[in-house]
């Protein structure tokens, strides 16, 4: 749906290979919810990538999780230093007590830490230096504990609305050329944006804080972006669209579309 719903243009848009989903529970796999399927995904993303080396990546998700591989392979192509901006509610370095899902890991897997079976994959681990995270909500103590010990920067989204000063420094400072833009729409605040797990109708999902952005602040934010850097990558990630999901399975159960 994201693909669709983005603009037109001539570049080649090549699908993900991703089981269908039956129904059948997935298995935990050394604390991890579909880990033989995850790192199928992976393994599938990284091949397609490979084998058109392409200059630019823009990834539909899917969760955080499907940023690893063109992220890991930017990186690659950029001899080391590629710069990344995490716009997220959340720091995606450790996993959530009680949550075993993959989504809550990608950044640390790309810094060389998180998950050892998936940050293997990462042939060279992004630097902390250049890597600054945008609208983070109240880190957790492990958060805050990695966060500190790599030096990673951080801007709240109250901070991002006064100035994105901060940002154009790191920028400059780190000598970024090249930059990739992680954009989990969880940032968004769900009051505004409803297609969301934290706008879930029939399951309040209370693990961690919602974020809290706009939809100018955020695009305000991507534009100045662009114009202090050349963007060679995009992740768009943790759409879910309630009422489409629902409408679907509805029309999925109607005996005359279905005959």
């Amino acid at each position: 749906m994201l693909a669709w719903l983005a603009p037109d243009n001539d570049q080649p848009l090549i699908k993900v290979p991703v089981q269908a989903y039956d129904g059948t529970p997935l298995e935990n796999e050394n604390g991890m919810n579909g880990r033989k399927q995850l790192l199928e995904q992976l393994e599938a993303a990284q091949h397609i990538i490979h084998a058109h080396k392409p200059d630019r990546i823009v990834m539909f998700g899917g969760d955080c999780l499907v940023e690893q591989a063109p992220f890991a392979y930017l990186n690659e192509r950029y001899d080391g230093e590629l710069g990344l901006i995490w716009i997220d509610a959340h720091s995606d370095l450790v996993r959530i007590v009680g949550y075993d899902y993959g989504h809550t890991l990608p950044l640390g897997n790309l810094l060389g830490e998180g998950d050892e079976e998936f940050a293997k994959h990462v042939k060279i681990p992004l630097k902390p230096e250049n890597i600054f995270m945008a609208g983070l909500e109240a880190p957790t103590e492990q958060d805050s504990e990695i966060i500190q010990r790599l030096g990673i920067k951080t801007a709240g989204t109250k901070e991002l609305m006064n100035s994105t000063e901060s940002l154009k420094e790191w920028i400059k400072e780190s000598g970024i050329k090249h930059l990739a833009i992680h954009l989990d729409l969880d940032v968004l605040d769900p009051k505004v944006f409803r297609s969301l797990l934290f706008a879930n109708p029939e399951a309040p999902y209370n693990f961690s804080a919602a974020g809290t952005m706009q939809m100018p602040q955020l695009l305000h934010l991507i534009k100045q972006l662009s114009e202090e850097t050349d963007v060679v990558g995009l992740g768009i990630t943790e759409h879910l669209p309630w009422d489409s999901i629902h409408l679907k399975n509805l029309l999925g159960e109607i005996p005359i579309l279905n005959n």
